[in-house]
């Protein structure tokens, strides 16, 4: 063979890769193909969402009801799980509109209400994490440090920390509104997909990791660890105590389970947008797994609702007695070191 035809041959099988190498964030949807992602989602997405959206809206819709018409007296915990029933339903608002997007294109006309939906979502998203991380501070109040939380707990605190989290989430995400979308667009587009390079950049993702999960996440394992590890140092064995325990650690299941997984796959989404993860078929897995874990982390709408129905019915039957006995174990513990 000459020496021209190996050089050609060599010069055909080198560009493909430095086209691969060199390639920006926006290179990946081009030279990958995500179309079998895309196909197998149309139908996955639908078949989460229906149950999720149904189940969800019901269980939320009763508990606003039951809070709001049938408890007699508001108190720290029914002013939370208020507050997070109005966070889910916030996040379930967008799910049809989002079902429709996943198998129609929308007209470019309609970016704006698309990134208003698309900012509720996230603000629901986020909205319930914060509401979480208040309840798991306030049990922990309640329950490690009953003196303290008859000075520091009430009604009045819950209702302001509960406007102190939506004025939050509502601040740190309206910024971003506008920039799910490239600007200036005329074609048709998908909702909530192929999000804009913006959102994407290190500050947006390190901020959205770090004080939008990590930060409440180890808030609520604290917490729940010490609080737990309180219950059984207290010398009660009764059913309630060991109720009060496996709520803690359904309610840290119920927030850990569909936020991490979703969390994972922003990051790794985020080094493919830095060209950091630049293999085609680890670009394909990572589109299919972010994709699967953000339609699952929407069960936390299922979850929070039927975590916090028997949260209800126990503080209320547990939280004196509880508050009793750990406060005559620790004045019998004062009144034995004073011997």
């Amino acid at each position: 063979m000459s020496s021209t035809a190996q050089s050609a041959r060599l010069t055909l099988n080198i560009k493909p890769r430095l086209a691969s190498v060199s390639g920006s964030s926006n290179s990946m949807t081009n030279n990958c193909s995500f179309e079998e992602v895309d196909h197998l989602m149309k139908y996955l997405e639908l078949s989460i969402y229906i149950p999720i959206f149904l189940v969800g809206l019901n269980l939320n819709v009763a508990a606003l009801l039951v809070f709001c018409f049938f408890l007699r007296k508001w108190t720290e915990s029914t002013i939370y799980m208020t507050s997070l029933a109005l966070m889910d339903l916030l996040l379930l608002f967008p799910l049809p509109f989002k079902m429709h997007a996943t198998k129609h294109h929308w007209p470019a006309d309609l970016q704006p209400f698309c990134s208003v939906l698309e900012s509720l979502y996230f603000v629901g998203i986020y909205g319930s994490i914060y509401t979480i991380m208040c309840i798991a501070v306030d049990r922990w109040m309640a329950i490690c440090h009953p003196y303290k939380a008859k000075v520091l707990r009430s009604p009045k605190v819950a209702l302001g920390t509960c406007v102190w989290v939506w004025v939050l989430v509502l601040a740190a995400l309206s910024p971003i509104i506008y920039r799910f979308r490239e600007a200036g667009q005329t074609s048709d587009f998908h909702c909530f997909h192929r999000f804009s390079t913006k959102v994407w950049s290190p500050v947006v993702i390190i901020c959205l990791q770090v004080f939008g999960f990590l930060l409440p996440a180890l808030v609520v394992v604290c917490c729940s660890i010490q609080t737990i590890w309180v219950l059984k140092q207290s010398g009660e064995h009764s059913p309630q105590s060991r109720a009060c325990v496996k709520i803690i650690y359904s309610s840290l299941s119920a927030f850990l389970l569909p936020f991490t997984p979703s969390h994972v796959g922003i990051l790794l989404q985020f080094l493919v947008h830095q060209g950091i993860i630049q293999d085609c078929n680890n670009q394909t897995r990572i589109s299919l797994f972010i994709q699967t874990a953000l339609c699952l982390s929407n069960v936390t709408c299922c979850l929070d609702a039927l975590c916090y129905y028997f949260i209800a019915h126990e503080v209320r039957n547990t939280k004196h007695s509880f508050r009793r006995s750990i406060t005559k174990q620790r004045r019998a513990t004062v009144s034995t070191s004073e011997v």
